[in-house]
This record gives C-alpha cells, structure tokens and sequence, in this order.
C-alpha cells in the first residue's frame, strides 16, 4: 500500500533490524512518517544473494517490483548489503525517483587481556547518521 502521507516512507533493505536510536534518527532526521520493512522473500532474497553469480542484477528484479508496487517517488530506502547488489538497487532507486541512503557508524575496538595469554577483541558499533547516497 503507497504512503498517501505528506511525509515519505523510509524503506528498508539491509541485513539487520534497525535499532532504536536508528528508528528514532530516521523519524527526526529523514523526516519519515512510517518506516517498512521488506517483506520475508526480499529478506531472504537480499541475505542470499550468491557469491558465485556473475551477475545480480537479474535476480534482483523482485525487490524492484516490490519497491515499484509500494514506494513512491521521494521515499527513502536504506540499502546495505552485498556490494554489488547494493550499487544495482541504489541505480535502481534513483531511477524510481526514490532517496537511497546507507548507516554511518562509530567503530569502538575493546580488547580483553585473557589469563591464557590471548587477547580478546571485540567491536561494539554506533549509529551516527545517515547518509544519502550520491550520483557520481
């Protein structure tokens, strides 16, 4: 169903759930009045894009019609994922007059001496902003 709201929509393609502080950036910063998430077969679509494929794009054509069907020109649609897939739906998303825009992050290493003499390290990630994605 296409938002008939004088706000746009923000649409999501990417590997993850949004966060809270990402939800409430998106409601603030981009505007948006109701954030959609893609529906189960785009997900599943999006998190198995083959590594051995020469070539995308084709297998991507159920997330363009999706977006055809439901987004409308000057939505946003956050695109994170594969490279490759990433570079031929946000082609796409301008095409469509749509807004691509990708999650900037703070990146924290946290190293944890071990009794055993290894060092543990983990990453802890920080939403800061997000970012349209421009036309070169």
């Amino acid at each position: 169903m296409k938002n008939n709201s004088a706000h746009p929509t923000l649409f999501l393609l990417f590997n993850h759930r949004l966060t809270a502080v990402q939800e409430a950036d998106a409601y603030i910063t981009l505007g948006v009045s109701i954030i959609i998430p893609s529906p189960p077969a785009i997900t599943r679509l999006w998190a198995e894009i083959p590594p051995d494929a020469e070539v995308v794009a084709p297998a991507l054509a159920p997330i363009r019609e999706w977006l055809v069907a439901e987004a409308t020109p000057g939505d946003f649609i956050l695109i994170q994922g594969d490279f490759g897939a990433s570079f031929v739906m946000v082609n796409a998303a301008f095409r469509l007059g749509l807004i691509p825009v990708y999650a900037t992050t703070i990146r924290q290493a946290v190293e944890q001496h071990l009794p055993d003499g290894t060092v543990e390290i983990s990453h802890i990630f920080s939403h800061v902003r997000f970012r349209r994605y421009e036309q070169g």
